[in-house]
């Protein structure tokens, strides 16, 4: 049996299911906290809207107080900057990946408790929001501080994290493998099974306790004709406006940000002016305010008229913009939502011969993956909002055109953008480590330059550590078996002792008291340059195995840069294998070949 039989796909770990345990109670956990949030919505939505408390579910848009409502997001946007500024700033703006990349993902106490309540105050007081943003944040928060009370690792407790937001995702919307794929594509930042498994887990378990609480089904149940072969023209149409349309705006929440840090005043105050034209939109268009899942709901079923959706888009997507911009507590996901489909309902009317069904949810999710640069979840996640199974296929066309378009025109999505802004840079293509496809007999130096045991520390200086000296450290061997690595600070300090004993003393002897690292020649580049990292050392001896300690090469870390050179040969190196075989196709491609 060869070595190679032993590699695994997979790493290791034991410690998996202690943690998909874990992320089981954490899913539940999410579940309440969730629950928690809806709730406060509703309250803070009926003592801001309806003078009343009451938890009954009621939309902003029914209230009856004329010209007033202008003032009401102003109320909450001012007590949100207030809990901000002497409470926790980090309960500003929209998502996570900051504290999961950068914070060794570590969330506070304040982040868990303060998050729920300020976008309780901020959605309730008509903040065009969605609860998903807040929710996934405070269930991160709340898998962040269960993970720090426990031993775990800081990668195990980034996983924890995601497993409570991912789970809180589950909880609003019911979509548990669009909240997977979220995690993945937005907050994981890799797919391996020690965090993909855990945060499946959580989603699953949010996904069975969220019928006890909220009922089963979908959100927003659709069903749809089959498309024709011409609705892929439409489906083209559709992805490209969508992209334009998350493209834009991307570029103007980040430029009102920008408007907003030139002001002179305390960014607490920033909400507050957000909220005025909040307060406006709303007065214009009451159906903006807040969360809006009713509004969404009967844009998918064509309910709004042709210019009660052009209105509702401009206004939502100012509102949203602005409120947003000025650095208050609030989710993407709903608002985009109803926005791509606002566009819809447009497009609907401008193309005839499809089902105008289809196009409110195509263009919903297209604007949902463009804007945050997660395609997969947004198809995903439309289907499990509607379990419309009809439309997939327009769904994969639209919302891949769309996923493309944004690729091409923006530098980053909307989520990392911000990350972005504060020094950081995020790169989101997921590839398998050079290092890790190669091996070690691959790239070492067979050819190795070794000194004998027996040799004393003078003659060592003299011979190998003197003005030809080649290598930084040599491998030291007895008998062709290896004894250690010696260099040439270790010899100085013993050479340079006061009473000059240790200079005749033979390496053998010196080696007694000194660990060697080595590696094998079966292991992969990626596990040697790790152990070099960690051990500080520059190169490191290859043997056959750990009890022979035969030397067969030595590796450096020039060395393992070789995989890398071979991958980017794999990417960038152009060759042709094949040539037409005609002489008029040879004709033909002559000037391709004289213009190089």
């Amino acid at each position: 049996m060869t070595a190679d039989t032993h590699k695994r796909d997979f790493a290791e770990n034991r410690r998996l299911p202690g943690i998909a345990l874990l992320a089981a109670g954490i899913g539940v956990i999410s579940t309440l906290a969730a629950f928690v949030l809806l709730n406060l919505i509703h309250l803070f939505t009926n003592l801001f809207f309806f003078g009343e408390l009451s938890f009954a579910e009621r939309s902003p848009a029914q209230n009856t107080l004329g010209a007033w409502v202008v003032l009401v997001p102003v109320a909450g946007g001012l007590i949100v900057g207030l809990m901000a500024r002497f409470g926790s700033e980090k309960i500003r703006g929209h998502g996570i990946p900051e504290a999961i990349l950068f914070g060794k993902s570590r969330m506070s106490p304040k982040v868990a408790i303060l998050k729920p309540l300020s976008s309780g105050i901020v959605i309730g007081s008509g903040g065009p929001f969605g609860a998903e943003g807040p929710i996934i944040m405070t269930g991160g928060a709340l898998g962040s501080l269960i993970a720090q009370c426990v031993r775990v690792s800081a990668a195990e407790r980034k996983t924890l994290l995601v497993a409570g937001a991912a789970a809180g995702m589950t909880a609003v919307f019911g979509t548990p493998v669009a909240a997977v794929l979220l995690a993945v594509e937005l907050l994981l930042f890799e797919w391996r099974p020690r965090s993909f498994l855990p945060v499946a887990l959580a989603c699953a378990v949010a996904g069975f306790a969220r019928g006890a609480l909220f009922g089963a089904g979908p959100l927003f149940p659709l069903e749809t004709v089959p498309p024709g072969a011409l609705s892929l023209f439409t489906c083209v149409i559709a992805g490209l406006l969508s992209g334009a349309l998350a493209a834009g705006l991307s570029a103007a929440l980040y430029k009102t940000e920008d408007l907003f840090g030139k002001l002179r005043i305390h960014w607490m105050w920033w909400p507050a002016l957000g909220g005025l034209v909040v307060g406006i939109g709303g007065f214009i268009e009451p159906r903006a305010l807040g969360v809006g899942y009713d509004v969404i709901g009967d844009l998918l079923h064509l309910h709004l008229a042709l210019q009660v959706a052009l209105a509702l888009l401009l206004v939502k997507a100012v509102m949203w913009v602005v409120a947003l911009g000025s650095g208050t507590s609030g989710g993407v996901l709903a608002p985009l939502l109803m926005l791509g489909a606002g566009l819809g309902v447009v497009l609907s009317h401008l193309m005839p011969g499809n089902d105008p069904a289809l196009w409110p949810l195509v263009c919903m999710a297209a604007t949902l993956g463009a804007t945050l640069g997660a395609p997969l979840t947004a198809i995903v996640f439309a289907f499990g909002l509607t379990h419309d199974s009809n439309a997939l296929l327009p769904l994969l066309a639209a919302t891949l055109v769309a996923h493309g378009f944004a690729t091409v025109v923006m530098r980053r999505s909307i989520m990392t953008e911000k990350i972005a802004r504060r020094g950081y840079h995020i790169y989101r293509e997921y590839g398998v480590d050079p290092l890790e496809r190669h091996y070690v007999d691959e790239v070492m130096t067979r050819d190795v330059e070794t000194i004998d045991a027996h040799s004393t520390i003078d003659e060592t200086l003299a011979r190998y550590f003197g003005p030809l000296q080649t290598h930084r450290a040599y491998p030291v061997i007895r008998d062709g078996v290896l004894t250690g690595v010696i260099d040439r600070t270790a010899l100085e300090r013993m050479s340079t002792a006061p009473d000059r004993e240790g200079a005749a003393t033979t390496l053998l002897e010196l080696m007694q008291t000194r660990a060697s690292v080595v590696a094998l020649p079966c292991e992969t580049c990626r596990l040697v340059a790790t152990r070099l990292a960690v051990h500080g050392l520059e190169r490191m001896p290859v043997v056959d195995d750990v009890n022979t300690r035969r030397i067969v090469g030595i590796v450096s870390r020039s060395d393992l840069v070789k995989p890398s050179l071979a991958h980017f040969d794999e990417e960038h190196k152009k060759e042709r294998f094949r040539r037409l075989g005609t002489r008029a196709a040879k004709r033909r491609l002559s000037p391709l070949r004289r213009t190089g």
